[in-house]
């Protein structure tokens, strides 16, 4: 089988200029590795899932975070740099750090039966890092290439690729 990549919280909210939680023009630098990344994978067959925050108007992470990503806005949707690779079905909403807490997620990836999981987006100290331990967890060979990850706190992003391959075993290139 072929590999799939999960592409975390690559959407508006995140990663366009006037958003609660905009993660900075250098997060945006990532996009055009992600494309690239996007393009390679797709071209030696693997699948695309976008896993995207999607929270109810109450969602009690807002005690946590500012309000983002609120369904029916246009925040959790995909950026424009990355629509091409959205297709019917191949985003998953998730509403917490993880992209296997309350979704099908575990579901999708049993049918795919993927070799590895190929892991980028952001926050890479947050949802990429608890979606890599999620997966770590279920046994799954993860790849997290460092200059498609990304994070408004750049100690915390430093920390977490660290983390990532030290302790939950991703390889980090």
């Amino acid at each position: 089988m072929a590999n799939t990549v999960l592409v975390i919280d690559m959407v508006r909210g995140f990663l366009e200029p006037g958003h609660n939680l905009y993660c900075g023009d250098d997060a945006r630098k990532i996009i055009p590795k992600v494309v690239d990344l996007l393009e390679r994978e797709t071209g030696a067959g693997a699948q695309v899932l976008f896993i995207s925050d999607h929270h109810d108007p109450d969602d009690l992470e807002f005690q946590i975070f500012p309000v983002h990503c609120v369904k029916g806005t246009s925040e959790p949707d995909v950026i424009p740099e990355l629509s091409r690779f959205v297709t019917g079905g191949n985003v998953v909403p998730k509403n917490r750090y993880s992209g296997f807490f309350n979704t099908d997620l575990e579901q999708r990836l049993e049918r795919l039966r993927p070799d590895k999981l190929v892991i980028c987006g952001v926050c890479t100290d947050i949802c990429v890092l608890h979606t890599t331990s999620d997966a770590r967890n279920r046994d799954y060979i993860v790849e997290v290439p460092t200059d498609c990850v990304a994070s408004f706190d750049p100690e915390a992003h430093g920390w977490a690729l660290q983390h990532l391959e030290k302790i939950l075993g991703a390889t980090v290139v």
